[in-house]
């Protein structure tokens, strides 16, 4: 797939930086305002989709791997499990036990573990979403061959 014109590239960059940014928001701020980790990683997963649809899929040299998923994936999930199970750590025998202080409410640092999770959690959808997608470039360029 052949990239698009040169305005098309230069407005994704600029639009693609704003919906990055977004969805960062959205991660972070997802234990005061709806949204979280899911929704955060969905937008940010959209944004460097915006950035290959307008390039073309020439410019990554994509190949099909059986590996399975992404290192990004597998460390973010390991990462969430390991804090919801640092509860048992911490001899509490509470699972997802919210151990760091939690602040004063309505401030962007109260919840203690709950913006950890949302960070990585919008870490794991967005490399999952775009894994996706990029799997089903591959595919389709396997199949106009």
């Amino acid at each position: 797939m052949k990239g698009m014109t040169v305005i098309v590239k230069a407005t994704t960059q600029l639009i693609a930086g704003l919906v990055f940014l977004y969805g960062i928001y959205i991660i972070i701020h997802g234990h005061l305002t709806p949204g979280g980790g899911f929704a955060g990683g969905v937008i940010v997963a959209g944004s460097f989709i915006l950035l290959i649809l307008a390039y073309g899929s020439d410019f990554l040299n994509l190949v099909r791997e059986e590996a399975g998923s992404t290192l990004y994936e597998n460390l973010a999930i390991l990462i969430a499990l390991f804090l919801a199970v640092s509860g048992f750590l911490f001899g509490a025998r509470i699972f997802f036990l919210n151990w760091l202080p939690k602040g004063i409410p309505g401030e962007l640092v109260s919840a203690g573990v709950l913006p950890l999770y949302n960070i990585f959690i919008g870490i794991e959808v967005a490399a999952s979403i775009l894994s996706i997608f990029l799997a089903l470039v591959i595919f389709k360029e396997e199949i106009s061959k």
